[in-house]
């Protein structure tokens, strides 16, 4: 089970109680290394709820967009990117053309996703 560093520190204070009157205890995370947090897909930008999300197989730019809550007003969908890194650690973009895949049914840029991948969405010029 994984725990919070307020949990932690929680536990070794009541631990110490019996030693120190009243134990100050700080539990700062120094590395995170857990599966969950490594394996996730990242929405930013104009969308309702920018987020992260556990990757599962077989999800789409279009699911994670949808769960970010979708598009917002400000948002300009066919400049949309999807930023990955490549085996040598080089950061690929490949553009997602979000109106298209969302107004015309377009599949042709809605990616296969793959743990760590980032889709950003920026706002239209006004």
């Amino acid at each position: 089970m994984e725990k919070k560093p307020e949990q932690v520190a929680k536990e070794i204070r009541n631990r110490l109680k019996e030693f120190i009157r009243e134990p100050q205890v700080t539990v700062i995370l120094t590395q995170l290394s857990s599966h969950d947090f490594i394996s996730r897909i990242r929405v930013t930008g104009a969308v309702q709820k920018p987020i992260s999300v556990p990757y599962r197989q077989g999800m789409t730019v279009l699911d994670v967009v949808l769960e970010a809550g979708g598009l917002n007003e400000f948002a300009a969908p066919n400049r949309a990117s999807l930023y990955r890194r490549d085996r040598t650690n080089k950061v690929q973009k490949y553009d997602v053309l979000l109106g298209e895949i969302l107004n015309s049914g377009e599949l042709e840029t809605n990616y296969k996703l793959i743990p760590n991948d980032i889709i950003t969405v920026p706002e239209r010029f006004f």
